[in-house]
């Protein structure tokens, strides 16, 4: 009975400190949501506040009101372009890499692979300067093209991941469809593909996430307000004499929106794709 009663005074206290840790996680968004919600001159004020001493939704009709006549509907829809973009050529590139490193035996392909996990060592902010003189070249500066046009040559982590998920596919199958006439693009589209749906997924979760986010590129690329995602459009509300909290909060609410509405609706895939990924030869 001793025993019992710790064990039960041990889990008590496991799921009480989960609990905390959890609410100390969810503050700031908590936080975020009922600033959006307090008028313009009290966010500052009352910032040790969850609830707001006056509700109101003027953050969200002005923010939504946009700029220089461009609503933000249509910076949504910039973002929702680029992320469905950079999603299918991440999903098709790296599947299609992965599948030549996984199934297709070939002399140099440890080296490859090898060669490809090292480019993961390299820091993003080396490639910066090399890529935007290229870009630059190309005359790509000011469009979506340096955005959109390197999901289609896939991805060291992205390919990695699926190359691990195919490693777990039976090799007999493969010999199976080579029976009956399969050749190697008929194997990927029929028979591999399908198999690696929860991989995929994963893949496209987590590209749509990082390009939801991704302020750097177009700080970098993009010169025109028409032309700016959310995440970069957030930033017109702050300037170098004052920052408009109100309505950046409020829009900052529903850019959340798309991301969480889309992990809750993959979660089983994205866990699925993730957790059956092993360290595999």
């Amino acid at each position: 009975m001793l025993r019992l009663a710790k064990n039960r005074a041990g889990i008590s206290a496991y799921h009480i400190a989960m609990a905390l840790f959890g609410i100390l996680m969810i503050y700031p968004l908590l936080w975020m949501l009922s600033s959006s919600l307090k008028p313009s001159t009290d966010i500052m004020i009352t910032t040790g506040q969850l609830i707001p001493r006056e509700l109101t939704l003027e953050n969200y009709a002005y923010g939504w009101k946009g700029f220089g006549g461009m609503p933000f509907a249509a910076f949504f829809k910039n973002s929702i372009f680029v992320a469905a973009v950079r999603v299918a050529g991440t999903v098709f590139s790296c599947s299609v890499i992965a599948f030549g490193f996984a199934r297709i035996p070939f002399r140099t392909r440890r080296f490859w692979f090898m060669a490809m996990i090292l480019t993961m060592c390299l820091p993003g902010q080396i490639l910066q300067i090399p890529q935007y003189i290229l870009f630059n070249r190309l005359g790509w500066v000011g469009t979506y093209l340096p955005l959109l046009v390197p999901s289609f040559f896939g991805g060291a982590f992205n390919v990695f991941l699926l190359v691990q998920f195919m490693k777990g596919i039976p090799l007999e199958l493969d010999e199976s469809a080579k029976i009956d006439g399969c050749g190697w693009i008929r194997l990927f589209a029929l028979i591999i593909a399908p198999l690696v749906r929860p991989a995929m997924a994963t893949v496209a979760v987590l590209t749509f996430m990082a390009s939801w986010d991704d302020f750097y590129s177009a700080l970098i690329y993009l010169n025109k307000p028409s032309l700016y995602p959310v995440a970069y459009a957030l930033k017109l509300y702050s300037s170098e004499v004052s920052t408009n909290y109100g309505p950046m909060l409020a829009m900052s609410v529903l850019s959340l929106l798309p991301v969480l509405l889309l992990f809750f609706a993959f979660q089983k895939s994205l866990v699925e794709g993730i957790g059956t990924v092993g360290i595999k030869g």
